[in-house]
């Protein structure tokens, strides 16, 4: 569900691995360059990701390669949609009393 999701993105480093992630798959060493992050923290981390779906790990070789899933940020698009819609009714309000009071 998008609240679980948002609970788990409201940690400011899990967004930084979501932000880098949507750039590229890639492995916790690359991850951990990065971030400039230990390894063990940013393993905390995606496991906290993974266990939330918002990201999946695939094995290659001797690592594991993180990537982005997408159901979760869609759920989290579909909640926020009717607050955009809320936002963009005020702000064509707002454009219509600044047009007809210059």
């Amino acid at each position: 569900m998008a609240l679980d999701t948002m609970a788990v993105l409201a940690e400011p480093t899990r967004r930084r691995i979501c932000d880098a992630l949507r750039l590229r798959e890639s492995g916790v060493a690359e991850l951990v360059a990065a971030l400039r992050m230990s390894q063990p923290a940013v393993s905390k981390h995606l496991r906290v990701l993974r266990d939330a779906g918002v990201v999946s790990s695939r094995p290659v070789a001797q690592q594991r390669i993180y990537r982005l899933e997408p159901g979760p940020f869609q759920e989290l698009d579909a909640w926020l949609g009717p607050y955009r819609e809320l936002w963009s009714h005020s702000l064509d309000r707002l454009e219509r009393h600044l047009d007809n009071n210059p």
